[in-house]
């Protein structure tokens, strides 16, 4: 029996004692992805004499596996036991962070690690993430879902925050080996919270577990005019919009001529404007609509434009906060539009297939964003991102906003009745 305490307000998901367990470990684990992004990034540029191709390439290969492996990722979230495969893949990528580490420290690393590591790291993510998307709901119910994803994204931004200064640091003081060890470490923390989580008290226990396809996730969402339009600002936002790894580390050596302290301090900024813009997401809740959505992304699109043209160190970063709020508060409310309004027997794949369009974008968006920054400089880069993101939202805006209402019979039944007449016809 469920024996939750009582909190109120933008807190309630904590009265749920399985959420309290898990929440803690993911910030530490949070706080070590953030560290490894920063020191990855400084070691491509460290090995590559700060070439930005080659930092895009490596984006690339780590989000790739997205394309591959985030649907069936989905699938494995409403067949099996959330939990243990959730327990696989830490082990998996905790092992490939503690790898590179060591490669790191003992100054046997090469390029080609790198590439290696971040592939298999982004192969852990990619069945990770919507499997872990979907567990939520077992946490908190459907009832706390939305705050539960407004409170997961202030945990991510609340690493965001920590984890960059604190890799900087280190990389100024040690190097790059310890932000990847660390990491490496902090999944451990992860692993043990999942193994003490009471299976007893998760939610949706009495859902049987779907044997169907990642098709059926795919025309779910087809038929969901509010779903779809989400997915389609998410891609425009996160291939072109999301790319801050590249932009400050380009900015910060090329155009300011600064070290990894100075860079790292950059994802501190950035991370004020995303917690901040997380946390009040959680009072939002009633504002998340998918017009909202893309409204949000033309707000966010404006502000990345803003980023190409400030003259200075001092002004780019105060700028950050700014493209935080605006880019979180959009993404908050498209991830709880889509998990809140999926049917929870399908969620998985749905969550599958919206982290697909999420990240899938990048592994094609980065190499290009990469080289043409050595083409035409970061700062028009920066502003062409910008502006394709801003055109992208406008287009949605005026081709789509009159069918964003949810179909009245939307049943997952209902879809896949329709989906086999129109296969029979």
């Amino acid at each position: 029996m469920r024996t939750p305490i009582k909190v109120d307000g933008n807190w309630r998901s904590f009265r749920h004692r399985n959420y309290r367990i898990l929440f803690p470990a993911n910030t530490i684990s949070n706080i070590g992805s953030w560290a490894q992004r920063i020191a990855q990034d400084w070691l491509v540029l460290e090995l590559t004499q700060n070439n930005g191709t080659y930092l895009g390439l490596v984006t690339a290969v780590q989000f790739a596996p997205v394309l591959l492996f985030s649907l069936h990722g989905g699938a494995l979230a409403d067949r099996l036991d959330k939990r243990k495969v959730l327990i696989a893949t830490n082990i998996v990528g905790g092992t490939a962070s503690i790898g590179l580490g060591l490669l790191v420290t003992t100054h046997m690393v090469q390029l080609w690690h790198v590439f290696a590591l971040a592939a298999v790291l982004g192969i852990s993510t990619a069945i990770d993430a919507p499997v872990r998307q979907a567990f939520t709901s077992e946490l908190v119910g459907h009832e706390d879902l939305p705050n539960a994803v407004s409170l997961n994204s202030a945990n991510f931004n609340g690493g965001r925050l920590v984890g960059p200064a604190v890799s900087g640091l280190l990389i100024a003081a040690f190097g790059t080996g310890p932000s990847f060890l660390i990491n490496g470490a902090t999944y451990f923390f992860v692993i043990v919270a999942l193994l003490k989580l009471d299976k007893k008290t998760f939610f949706n226990q009495d859902q049987v577990r779907s044997l169907g396809n990642i098709r059926e996730g795919i025309a779910y969402a087809k038929a969901r005019p509010d779903i779809y339009v989400v997915m389609i600002m998410v891609f425009a936002l996160a291939t072109f919009g999301l790319n801050f790894q590249i932009f400050n580390a380009l900015m910060a050596t090329q155009e300011f001529g600064l070290g990894p302290a100075n860079f790292g301090l950059m994802g501190t900024f950035i991370a004020v404007g995303s917690l901040t813009g997380a946390i009040a997401s959680a009072r939002l809740e009633r504002f998340r609509t998918t017009r909202f959505v893309i409204l949000g992304g033309m707000a966010f699109s404006a502000s990345i434009m803003m980023l190409s043209i400030l003259p200075n160190y001092t002004s780019y970063i105060f700028w950050l906060p700014i493209c935080g709020v605006t880019a979180l508060t959009t993404l908050v409310s498209a991830n709880s539009l889509v998990q809140t309004s999926t049917d929870p027997a399908i969620r998985g794949r749905v969550m599958g297939l919206y982290l697909l369009i999420f990240m899938g974008g990048t592994p094609f968006g980065s190499p290009l964003i990469g080289v043409t920054t050595e083409l035409i400089g970061i700062r028009l880069t920066i502003a062409a991102c910008g502006g394709i993101s801003l055109a992208a939202s406008l287009f949605v805006w005026f081709k789509y906003r009159n069918k964003v209402e949810k179909p009245a019979d939307i049943s997952v039944e209902a879809v896949l009745q329709s989906g086999n007449r129109n296969h029979n016809n």
